[in-house]
């Protein structure tokens, strides 16, 4: 049985009382991301690790930066830890934590049950598995036993395939078929991104992400290609999308956090 995930009540698709009379109903939630790559704040082009651009040289800045803005969930990638298969940010992810309030997922390098526990152990929200959940099916459903609703899997596709090993490699596995398997595992949801959008500030591929939302009954989070506001606004429109990633667009300027986030929240007068 899946087990879904919960952070806060506005982050939920239900209305909430708030303190100031104002009936919060929570569409669609934005989550910056900060991806880590030789301990510096950088965005890859279509996950090519040659093609890198660094944003900031001080990763726990830019969190709390986000974190002032609004940003009620932040997502961070150990780029190192994706391509090599072994945590090399560890200590900058630790700082970060320690930096801010809000709720950490956690992925990239995250390939085995110890890597889990530690993270968790650090209270990091919830951990990633990307490439190990392809690679170790037994792992994935055992993480997702002992430590129920905090293990995502991170699905990258290309053409409809799941690509792993930093999007070096894609398998046999389609994107829908996969998560299937994954819910069925025990996921707490799933990280969905196109690869042929990321980092393109091209727009998101509605299509697809409609398809693997209309498909599972586990919460689904969408990455690659939010340009602006109106992508913002577009993913909206697909029901029970539980959130989206967004990263260059934030780091470019093309896209305002804080305009993103009032967006994405209906507010009634009670």
């Amino acid at each position: 049985m899946y087990q879904p995930f919960f952070y806060i009540k506005i982050f939920l698709p239900f209305i909430d009382l708030a303190e100031n009379a104002l009936i919060y109903l929570q569409l669609m939630i934005v989550i910056p991301a900060i991806d880590l790559k030789g301990g510096k704040c950088v965005r890859l082009l279509q996950g090519k690790k040659e093609a890198v651009t660094v944003y900031s040289d001080d990763p726990v800045s830019m969190a709390k930066h986000w974190a002032a803005l609004g940003a009620e969930l932040l997502h961070v990638v150990d780029l190192d830890g994706a391509f090599t298969g072994e945590q090399k940010n560890f200590d900058v992810i630790v700082a970060i934590r320690k930096a801010i309030d809000i709720p950490v997922h956690v992925g990239g390098g995250i390939r085995d049950m110890e890597r889990i526990e530690k993270l968790i152990n650090l209270r990091i929200d919830r951990t990633i598995i990307g490439t190990s959940a392809v690679n170790k099916l037994d792992m994935v459903k055992k993480a997702c036993e002992k430590f129920p609703g905090k293990v995502l899997v991170g699905i990258d596709a290309k053409d409809g395939k799941v690509a792993v090993k930093g999007w070096e490699e894609v398998t046999e596995w389609g994107a829908i078929e996969f998560a299937k398997k994954m819910q069925t595992d025990g996921a707490a949801g799933i990280i969905y991104t196109d690869i042929s959008r990321d980092g393109m500030l091209s727009g998101p591929n509605l299509d697809a992400m409609a398809k693997m939302v209309k498909a599972l009954k586990i919460p689904v989070i969408a990455s690659g290609g939010v340009s602006s506001i109106d992508d913002i606004k577009n993913l909206m429109q697909i029901k029970n999308l539980w959130g989206v990633i967004t990263g260059k667009a934030i780091y470019s300027g093309s896209l305002d956090l804080k305009e993103a986030i009032k967006i994405s929240k209906l507010s009634l007068q009670n």
